[in-house]
């Protein structure tokens, strides 16, 4: 008797199909799936800051209001960590989290608390309104001098972003740090002064400034995160492999950023390699009108 030439599939299961469906057999998926050539997308390069920027953005959310878990993302791989859990008796008054497409002293991205009525999952994004800039100095040394002011803070800079969901019916026509109750104020400041104590760090609160600041320091790690990108592709050997660069200062080799503005990378003449960097660049500056315009060429 003959053998069969093909291998017949299981016997249909409970709902009338295949065990593996419309979607191919198991085997055949996980060898796709290795195979792929795909790089994830990383919340910090990819996500889009979004046209309102720099006064209305995209933020991802990292700790939820109400949370005593530090989670922060990690920029190696794109994904949201745990930290720690504070070792104070407090929780994150709000959500915080960072504004995508922004790059600050400590060489991370920008921090954002967001004002509104509920908590929102690590790792969720949302469109938040900027009214406030709170300059914070971490791990600090004050020093008491009797001159025209009371104390002089050294550290590292690590302002944070004081914001409303622009999505919250409550806290949407909020539009500088004013509009929020004092109290609610000294509550966020005595938070942030008070979180690291017990672990044996400082921390120095100034006074909150208004949105106009908030918005000029957001602008201003726009333009490093740019200015940064620029570097990374000028002097990157484009590696295809996207080999971590050691000197960069984003978490991710040059070849990532690459892919994150939708470009494919060959290591083709000094010429070619310009062009890319001058396309990344323009995407940056002009993402609407850039979009046009190669829609027109389609056409």
């Amino acid at each position: 008797m003959d053998l069969p030439t093909e291998i017949p599939n299981k016997a249909p299961n409970s709902h009338g199909h295949g065990s593996h469906g419309s979607h191919g057999p198991l085997n055949e998926r996980i060898l796709t799936s290795m195979t792929r050539k795909s790089i994830a997308a990383h919340p910090w390069h990819d996500l889009e800051i979004g046209p309102g920027a720099p006064a209305v953005f995209n933020c991802v959310v990292e700790i939820s209001k109400g949370s005593k878990v530090k989670y922060e993302l990690d920029k190696k791989t794109g994904m949201i960590k745990v930290d720690r859990v504070l070792y104070s008796s407090v929780v994150y008054p709000h959500n915080y989290g960072f504004i995508p497409r922004t790059l600050c002293e400590d060489n991370d991205p920008l921090d954002v608390l967001v004002i509104m009525q509920e908590p929102v999952l690590p790792g969720c994004f949302l469109r938040a309104k900027a009214i406030g800039l709170m300059p914070m100095i971490d791990q600090a040394c004050i020093l008491s001098l009797h001159l025209s002011f009371d104390r002089l803070s050294l550290g590292e800079k690590d302002d944070k972003i004081i914001a409303v969901c622009a999505d919250d019916p409550e806290y949407k026509g909020y539009t500088d740090i004013k509009d929020l109750p004092p109290h609610r104020l000294a509550e966020i400041r005595r938070f942030f002064e008070d979180y690291k104590k017990n672990e044996n760090k400082e921390v120095a609160v100034n006074d909150f400034l208004p949105a106009s600041k908030a918005v000029d320091s957001i602008q201003q790690s726009m333009s490093e995160f740019s200015s940064e990108t620029f570097t990374g592709l000028a002097s990157d050997k484009l590696n295809c492999r996207g080999v971590a660069n050691s000197s960069g200062r984003l978490g991710s080799s040059t070849t990532s950023l690459l892919h994150f503005h939708g470009i494919s990378v060959e290591p083709y003449s000094s010429l070619y390699i310009y062009g890319v960097v001058l396309f990344a660049v323009a995407r940056l500056f002009f993402p609407r009108g850039l979009a046009r315009g190669t829609s027109s060429l389609a056409h």
